[in-house]
């Protein structure tokens, strides 16, 4: 068994204006730029899947067009998690998953769970929601993870609950909204939020090291000791764990230098 999980880096999308001529090359035909993307990228998350359902076909392009070992986040529909009621979400949670996301196959990576800022933690309608999101479609394993970003959130109770039901946190390196970065699943999920257009890698150097520790912490089974836990007395079980960390939001400009940057210091450490 290996002694750790992989870690993949990324970005959030694939089109940009300002990218073209700074990441990807000058003349580069838009219809190529996802291909161009994955090659030197090992994962993005999808936000046109928030915004609305896309065909099996799309979904079927997209897997053509990327390598092996390449994988999508998918942003879950905003129809599904911007409600008062979450418990009430079931429909708009079957159409999203049934809109033809087995089409993407092996490349299929985590779902995310987006919520308001202004969302607060109701820990019954919150598991009522949990309990609606299956492990499985069509035979397919799903990993989950959820962005909550409201303090009521940070509370022992929410991390043991997602815990229970294997979903991890986004652990969010954000300005505003809190960053919970206790381990609740088999997998760790990371959104880096502060970067910055005039710095060519995103992050500064020095910020780049210490997150290529944690990224390689977490993948070891591990928890990262300079980050704050909102339950410190768990434990959580040492085990190999995959790792999906994007450069996004701040500093999109030079996103995908950061992304690979990164990538590259990982590889370099083996």
């Amino acid at each position: 068994m290996s002694k750790h999980g992989t870690i993949r880096t990324g970005i959030g999308g694939w089109t940009f204006d300002p990218w073209e001529g700074t990441f990807y090359p000058e003349k580069l035909a838009k219809k190529r730029q996802l291909e161009y993307a994955a090659s030197k990228l090992k994962v993005i998350e999808v936000n046109g899947t928030y915004y609305g359902s896309q065909k099996p076909e799309t979904f079927a392009k997209w897997a053509s067009e990327v390598p092996d070992g390449f994988v999508f986040s998918l942003k879950a529909s905003r129809f599904t998690t911007n409600r008062k009621v979450l418990a009430e979400a079931g429909e708009s949670i079957e159409k999203f998953l049934t809109q033809g996301l087995t089409e993407l196959g092996d490349h299929l990576g985590p779902l995310l769970w987006q919520f308001a800022p202004t969302k607060k933690f109701e820990p019954d309608d919150f598991e009522a929601f949990l309990k609606l999101l299956p492990n499985k479609l069509e035979g397919l394993p799903l990993q989950h993870v959820v962005e909550v970003r409201h303090d009521s959130f940070k509370v022992p109770e929410f991390v043991g609950l997602i815990e229970k039901y294997n979903i991890a946190p986004v652990c969010a390196d954000h300005f505003d909204y809190p960053m919970i970065a206790d381990v609740t699943a088999d997998f760790v999920y990371a959104r880096l939020q502060k970067g910055s257009d005039e710095i060519k890698t995103c992050y500064a150097d020095e910020d780049m090291a210490a997150w290529q520790k944690r990224l390689e912490t977490w993948a070891e089974g591990g928890v990262p000791g300079d980050l704050p836990l909102v339950d410190e007395s768990r434990k959580p079980k040492k085990q190999p764990r995959d790792v999906f960390a994007f450069f996004i939001h701040e500093g999109k400009v030079n996103a995908p230098h950061g992304a690979m940057a990164m990538q590259e210091r990982l590889d370099a450490a083996g």
